[in-house]
C-alpha cells in the first residue's frame, strides 16, 4: 500500500495506538535498567519522533525510541566513583556526554553531504565498530545476572516468554516479546505478592514529565569540569556504534517500504534528524534515541506506510508522558524481571557485533584486522573489570585509566579507551578496504532490538 494511503479516523488511531504499543516495552525498559524518568522518557520519544519527521521532511515512517546501544555508557558513569557517594547527580552529567554523542551524528551528517558516506565510513568499518558492540554487551553481563539472583524463578520466566514469542510468536505477538515478558513476569510476581504497589497509589494522574535536577541546565554554574569531560569521553564514543544502527535501521525501512529512503530523503537528513532527537532527549535527563526495529515491524506487518500514522504513536507517547502514575507502574517493576528481559538483550547486543562482523565478511586471516579486534576487546573489559585501575564490583565501581591535563583531571573508560584505539589503528595500518554500500546485508546487520 502506498505511504499516502487515505485512512479512516478510526483506523488512523488504531494504527498509530499499535505503533505506541510496539515501542512501548523496550522504550521504557532503558529508564527501568538505568533510573532515568520514564516520564521524560516517553515525552521525549515522541518530541523526538516529531522532530526526526520534521528533519527528514516527513517522508519516513520511522518511530525513535531509547537506545540500548547507550546502556554500557549510562552504567559506566553511574559507577564512577565521583557519583559513588550520592552527593552529585549522574544524570545531567550523562546527559551532557549523550548529547555530544547526538552533536557527532550532526558532523557526520555533514560530512556525508559534503564527501558522501562511503569516504566517510571507511573510518569506521566493521572491524571497529563490530568488537566495540560486542564489548558493550559483555560488560553490561555482570548487573543482568546480579538482578536475576534477587528472584530467579520470576527472571527465568520473563525470559522464557521473552524467547517463545520471539521464536514462535505470530503477527504483533512476534514484535512484542520484551513488552510480554515484563508484562507476564511482572504480574506473575504480583500475584505472588512481591511487588509493592503503594508508590502507584501515592502518585499523581497528572504531572510534570522532568525534573530541572535531572537536566542539563541543573548544571550550569554549578559543574565540575573534569568529571563534565570524563564523562563526554565515556559516552561520545558509543555514537560510532548508534550511527551504524541508524543507517541498517534505514536500511531495514527502506526495504520494507519499498522506497530508498538513504537516498531520499538522504542519509545526511536522517542522521541529521536522529541526532537532533537524542541531543534533545539527553539534554532534559532522558535517554538518547534511535529508530524503532520494532516499529518496522508494525509497518510490514500492516502494509500501512503512512509516516502521519507514525506521528500519531508519537504524539500519544508525549500525552502518557504526564502520567506520573503511569511511571510509577513502570518504576514497580520486580529487578528479577527486569534481570530476565536483560540476561537476553545485552548477550544480544554482544550477538549483534559479531554479526556485524561475519555479514560484513571481514577477514581475520589478514593480522591488522585480528590485532584491531583483539585490543578493542581486551581495554574494553580489561580497564572496566581492573581492579588495578579502580574496579569494584562490590561497590559498582567501574575502573578507569585516570590522567591530568592543565589541572583538569580525565578519566577513561574502558569503552572510551577501546574506541580510539581501534580508530587510530584502523587509520594507520595498512589493508583497510571496507567499502560501505557494497554488502546491503553487512549494512542492516547493526541492530540492538530484541
Amino acid at each position: 500500500m502506498s505511504e499516502n494511503q487515505k485512512l479512516s479516523p478510526a483506523k488512523f488511531g488504531l494504527l498509530g495506538f499499535q505503533h505506541m504499543f510496539a515501542m512501548f516495552g523496550a522504550t521504557v525498559l532503558v529508564p527501568a535498567l538505568t533510573g532515568l524518568s520514564v516520564s521524560s522518557t516517553l515525552l521525549f520519544a515522541g518530541l523526538g519522533t516529531l522532530l526526526f519527521h520534521l528533519l527528514t521532511k516527513g517522508k519516513v515512517p520511522a518511530f525513535l525510541g531509547s537506545s540500548f546501544a547507550f546502556l554500557g555508557g549510562y552504567f559506566t558513569v553511574a559507577s564512577m566513583e565521583q557519583f559513588a557517594d550520592g552527593t552529585m547527580n549522574w544524570i545531567p552529567y550523562a546527559g551532557v556526554g549523550v548529547a555530544v554523542a547526538g552533536l557527532i551524528y550532526c558532523v557526520v551528517s555533514a560530512l556525508f553531504k559534503v564527501f558522501g558516506a562511503e569516504k566517510v565510513m571507511r573510518f569506521f568499518p566493521p572491524i571497529v565498530t563490530g568488537p566495540i558492540i560486542i564489548a558493550i554487551g559483555l560488560i553490561l553481563s555482570n548487573s543482568a545476572v546480579n538482578n536475576c539472583a534477587t528472584n530467579w524463578p520470576i527472571a527465568l520466566l520473563a525470559l522464557v516468554i521473552v524467547v517463545a514469542f520471539n521464536i514462535w510468536g505470530k503477527g504483533m505477538l512476534k514484535i512484542i516479546p520484551i513488552l510480554l515478558g515484563v508484562v507476564g513476569s511482572y504480574v506473575v510476581a504480583a500475584i505472588f505478592g512481591q511487588v509493592d504497589f503503594q508508590p502507584v497509589l501515592d502518585a499523581k494522574w497528572f504531572g510534570v514529565p522532568f525534573q530541572m535536577k535531572d537536566t542539563a541546565f541543573s548544571l550550569i554554574g554549578n559543574v565540575d569540569v573534569s568529571t563534565l569531560v570524563t564523562v563526554i569521553l565515556t559516552m561520545a564514543p558509543i555514537a560510532l556504534a548508534t550511527m551504524m544502527e541508524h543507517i541498517g535501521d534505514m536500511s531495514a525501512i527502506s526495504s520494507t517500504v519499498g522506497k530508498n529512503f538513504i537516498k531520499d530523503p538522504g542519509l545526511h537528513r536522517s542522521l541529521l534528524g536522529d541526532g537532533c532527537a537524542t541531543m534533545l532527549a539527553a539534554l532534559f535527563g532522558a535517554p538518547a534515541n534511535t529508530t524503532y526495529g520494532e516499529n518496522t515491524g508494525v509497518l510490514a506487518l500492516t502494509k500501512v506506510y503512512n509516516p502521519g500514522v507514525v506521528r500519531m504513536a508519537a504524539v500519544l507517547a508525549v500525552i502518557f508522558s504526564f502520567c506520573p502514575k503511569f511511571a510509577a507502574l513502570i518504576s514497580c517493576m520486580p529487578a528479577a524481571t527486569i534481570g530476565g528481559v536483560s540476561l537476553i538483550l545485552y548477550g544480544m547486543i554482544s550477538a549483534v557485533g559479531v554479526r556485524n562482523i561475519v555479514e560484513n565478511q571481514v577477514d581475520f586471516t589478514k593480522s591488522r584486522n585480528v590485532i584491531i579486534a583483539a585490543l578493542i576487546i581486551a581495554l574494553a573489559l580489561g580497564i572496566n573489570f581492573s581492579s588495578a585501575l579502580g574496579c569494584d564490583t562490590v561497590a559498582g565501581v567501574s575502573g578507569a585509566i585516570s590522567f591530568t591535563i592543565a589541572g583538569v583531571k580525565i578519566s577513561l573508560s574502558g569503552l572510551a579507551v577501546a574506541s580510539l584505539v581501534g580508530i587510530i589503528l584502523n587509520a594507520v595500518l595498512p589493508g583497510n578496504d571496507y567499502k560501505f554500500g557494497d554488502n546491503e546485508q553487512g549494512d542492516q546487520s547493526v541492530n540492538f532490538k530484541v
